[in-house]
């Protein structure tokens, strides 16, 4: 995908508890650094950990005027395949734009499940690559690096000195490591 538009919308679909509020926030700070103007933001209500949950992030090399919630996204990305079944993924999105999962499926089981969705779908197993990498199912570093490969809307190492400024005083060294190994694994995997 090309950064030629005005302006660059995602959405993030993931259950409270999965981190897309962390890659949003990474992904908005990286492309600030970059010289852009963003805008990112959840929604959500007062449920727990484990609900569904949308976050939104909008990316332009002009100020955003919009404050509106995105309804016609560049891409669509799915932190967990369950929310097939419950949300519409794959809403307003043309066959130019892409359409991320983290799932065991492969795209032409997706694609079965999604029949009328026409744009490209790209599937990565991310709760496999983290528990390889950090030995646990956090998986918003793995789905940050395949955005970014996917979309090229920031640069990866930027991504990564991003990540480790907002989350080193939080997390620790060693796995804020982990973390940006899994997001290069995300970046790194053509599946």
């Amino acid at each position: 995908m090309d950064f030629t538009k005005d302006l660059f919308q995602i959405v993030f679909f993931a259950r409270a508890g999965q981190g897309a509020k962390s890659i949003a926030e990474v992904l908005a700070q990286t492309a600030v650094a970059e010289g852009k103007f963003v805008q990112a933001f959840s929604f959500y209500g007062p449920q727990r950990s484990g609900a569904p949950t949308k976050t939104y992030v909008k990316i332009s090399a002009k100020p955003i005027r919009n404050h509106e919630p995105i309804v016609d996204p560049d891409v669509a990305v799915v932190l967990d395949d369950t929310l097939l079944k419950s949300e519409k993924v794959d809403n307003n999105l043309s066959e130019d734009e892409s359409l991320i999962i983290n799932t065991k499926k492969t795209g032409e089981e997706i694609r079965s499940e999604l029949s009328e969705f026409r744009g490209n779908i790209k599937v990565i197993d991310a709760n496999e690559i983290a528990y390889d990498v950090m030995e646990k199912h956090h998986i918003n570093g793995v789905m940050l690096g395949k955005l970014i490969q996917v979309t090229e809307i920031v640069d990866l190492e930027t991504a990564k000195k991003e990540f480790q400024k907002i989350f080193e005083k939080k997390l620790g060294q060693e796995l804020v490591r982990k973390n940006i190994l899994a997001m290069e694994k995300g970046y790194d995997n053509y599946i």
